[in-house]
């Protein structure tokens, strides 16, 4: 007997080149086979693709190494997998679990106050380890986040799938009667979307599945004209999936498992069904209202000529126990079980229990398939259509909702037909249409089974994805940016650190010499680090050194957050060069805001990734900030002083440069101290750190008072500066 043959070849031929890519799936249950789709909410979907897409990439021979973190989990209510350290997925990948809020299994949307110990966790293994990453890429907004705070730390570009999203999630929680109380109880989705609203605007790339997707759901955020998206389709595994004819093959040898599940499958439906042997048309999703199964089951009741040419099986999950399930998921499988009553559907439907979703649901798609049946997805909006694709790779015709991803699916393999899922006559007419013409169900058969191995294989998908990553990535390892101690020309983790703007912070016009002269003597009697922060390009920040006798500086930030320098020698840190330099297009935006007729500052006021003009009001900065958004450019829109705008990368300004020397030099937050004077330093001293906004500060400022952790003081520039060290009590 011969082997069933396999159609993604294994390509990776070293494990020691290529890229290092970080991938974060935090919530759920995460590990490499059995995967437990269906136990509930929080494991379905995103699970396989990321399990999946980290083994397809180990196997690129452009990959060295894929890193799989995910939420290490010792309860006794779950496998003890869940609680090893490391799990290897295959050559070149892995799976490492980080403890994070304790080893208690935890619905994700209990996860927000743990996942900077998550953070901290992956710091700590890259650290030990020695693994530094070509690019992180987080999975859902949960894992978004720690993607978005492991990418600024490390200084790689940053991925982000959404899987779903939280303003989508709204709506249809508001469509089925909840309150938005209710809604904020249990999900807590204004931070979830705050969360999304962030990486839209600082994600590198934006992965999507689908147009519609990008369309109709991204379309509801405020940051979507910012993003940078990039439609990919996911990959199914067509070695799982394969066409049903190979099946009945007697040259195939099919295995153990596929014989075993083939046993199980066929005796599960027996337990249901009074004639097995009829086509079935098939369902499986999750017990979710979105799914609309009370919908499929609606249709099929209400026709009799349905019910005599197939069966129908809905498998919903995995359960033990309807009443131990959440409250949607029970409502769910309560009303199948009254509709099944209500339409005696007895001997003609079948609701299994339970299923190993790894071997019997390639096992089902194809028993359908042997039988001339059809598969059917009928939720109200899929978002891809994951299942769709399965059942047209193994050669199973479908019906699907026309309303979100599965018209791509079909608009590339042809395999069934679109419906409104809305429309009980339209489900009942496709579902007959394809049960009784068989030169239909043949073509779709066909079409599905080489569309699928055209454009949604893994390696396809992989291909693609490498192909986007491109522009990202160089290609070549590079090495971390080890952090040195204050003697060593840079900064130390438990320094007392002040960063102060220059021009009309510490001086303006003629300096005060003598309040310069006692600020250095407080800072070297604490020993505390101090750095300038300035609108200033270098040469006019070292030009202000010298002119005014201001304190020798351990950190210089210039050009309004774009450039980081360290010590006497000015060394310039490239990582957070490459780190704001990410969807930076100088070219494109000067362009852009000539055409808005706004006059540029002078050239010396220019740089690489500063561009200055002169505004005559903030409404001519709303101005900018919208003709970039309309463009899709990414920038960083700083007003100050009434009349100055600064357009900056998105990663870039004062505030987010010392975000960057806080994580990179593992500096506490509570020993931070910011000191400024307008506009252009409302951006750091509106975050954790401590503020010192000088008496003679601008109005642009007056929206901090009464902000915790911001200080007034009543002198202006230097002693400003020393009045707020005094209340700090750090002189």
């Amino acid at each position: 007997m011969t082997a069933l043959p396999s159609h993604e070849e294994n390509t990776h031929t070293s494990s020691d080149a290529g890229l290092t890519l970080f991938m974060l799936s935090v919530h759920g249950l995460v590990r490499g086979h059995d995967l437990e789709l269906g136990r509930d909410a929080d494991t379905g979907g995103q699970i396989t693709y990321v399990v999946e897409l980290a083994r397809a990439l180990g196997r690129h021979e452009r990959i060295g190494r894929v890193v799989l973190f995910t939420r290490l989990i010792d309860d006794d209510r779950v496998s003890s997998d869940y609680a090893q350290p490391q799990e290897t997925l295959g050559e070149g990948a892995e799976i490492v679990r980080i403890k994070a809020g304790g080893g208690r299994y935890r619905r994700k949307e209990t996860l927000w106050p743990y996942l900077d110990e998550f953070v901290k966790g992956v710091l700590q293994w890259s650290q030990t380890e020695g693994v530094v990453p070509d690019l992180v890429h987080g999975h859902y907004a949960d894992a978004g986040y720690v993607a978005m705070e492991l990418a600024t730390a490390l200084k790689t570009p940053l991925v982000f799938t959404g899987h779903s999203l939280g303003r989508n999630k709204v709506e249809v929680l508001k469509n089925a009667g909840l309150s938005d109380e209710a809604i904020e109880s249990r999900y807590h989705i204004a931070h979830r979307i705050g969360v999304e609203e962030d990486l839209l605007k600082q994600a590198d790339l934006v992965i999507a599945s689908t147009d519609h997707e990008v369309e109709r759901g991204y379309a509801l955020y405020e940051q979507q004209a910012n993003a940078n998206f990039q439609v990919l389709p996911p990959g199914t595994d067509v070695r799982r999936f394969y066409p049903w004819y190979h099946d009945q093959d007697e040259a195939v040898d099919l295995g153990d498992a596929v014989i075993e599940a083939r046993v199980r499958v066929q005796r599960e439906l027996d337990r249901f069904l009074i004639d097995a042997n009829k086509p079935l048309i098939l369902a499986i999703s999750r017990p979710d209202k979105r799914k609309n199964i009370d919908g499929l089951v609606t249709a099929y009741g209400e026709d009799k000529e349905l019910q005599q040419l197939a069966n129908l099986a809905v498998f919903a999950g995995v359960r033990k126990d309807i009443e131990s399930m959440s409250d949607n998921e029970r409502e769910v499988l309560t009303d199948l079980l009254l509709r099944m009553d209500r339409y005696d559907l007895y001997g003609r439907l079948a609701l299994p229990k339970k299923h190993d979703p790894d071997t019997d649901i390639p096992v089902l798609y194809r028993l359908a398939a042997a039988r001339h049946g059809v598969f059917i997805n009928p939720a109200l909006v899929e978002n891809f259509g994951i299942t769709v694709i399965e059942a047209s790779a193994s050669g199973l015709p479908v019906v699907t909702t026309d309303h979100g991803g599965p018209k791509d699916i079909l608009a590339h393999c042809d395999s069934g037909i679109l419906v409104d899922a809305t429309d009980t006559a339209a489900i009942q007419k496709a579902l007959k249409t394809l049960l009784t013409d068989r030169e239909a169900w043949d073509r779709h058969s066909r079409n599905g089974i080489a569309g699928v191995r055209k454009h949604y294989s893994w390696r396809a998908h992989v291909d693609r994805y490498l192909e986007a990553l491109a522009p990202l990535v160089a290609g070549t390892k590079r090495q971390p940016d080890r952090p040195k101690s204050v003697q060593n020309d840079g900064l130390a983790a438990g320094d007392l650190v002040l960063i102060s703007d220059i021009d009309g912070t510490l001086v303006d016009g003629e300096p005060d010499r003598e309040a310069l002269e006692a600020l250095g003597e407080a800072l070297a009697g604490r020993d505390v680090a101090f750095g300038l922060a300035s609108g200033r390009r270098l040469a006019l920040v070292e030009q202000a050194i010298r002119d005014f006798g201001l304190p020798d500086p351990v950190v210089l930030i210039t050009d309004v957050g774009t450039e980081i320098r360290y010590g006497r020698q000015r060394r310039v840190d490239r990582g957070y060069q490459r780190h704001v330099d990410a969807g930076w297009k100088p070219q494109a935006i000067r362009e852009r805001l000539d055409a808005l007729g706004l006059k540029p500052q002078a050239e010396e006021n220019q740089s690489a990734r500063k561009l200055s003009y002169i505004v005559t009001s903030d409404h001519d900065a709303d101005d900018a900030r919208q003709a970039l958004e309309d463009a899709r450019l990414a920038a960083h829109v700083v007003w100050s002083h009434g009349r100055y705008l600064d357009v900056l990368p998105r990663r870039a300004g004062k505030g987010k440069a010392i975000d960057y020397l806080v994580r990179k030099w593992r500096l506490d937050p509570n020993r931070v101290a910011v000191a400024g004077d307008s506009g252009n330093d409302l951006e750091m001293l509106n975050r954790r750190y401590h503020g010192i906004v000088v008496g003679n500060h601008h109005p642009e400022l007056s929206p901090l008072r009464g902000r915790r952790k911001v200080f007034f003081a009543s002198e202006p520039h230097a002693r400003g500066v020393l009045e707020g060290l005094t209340k700090l009590g750090w002189t």
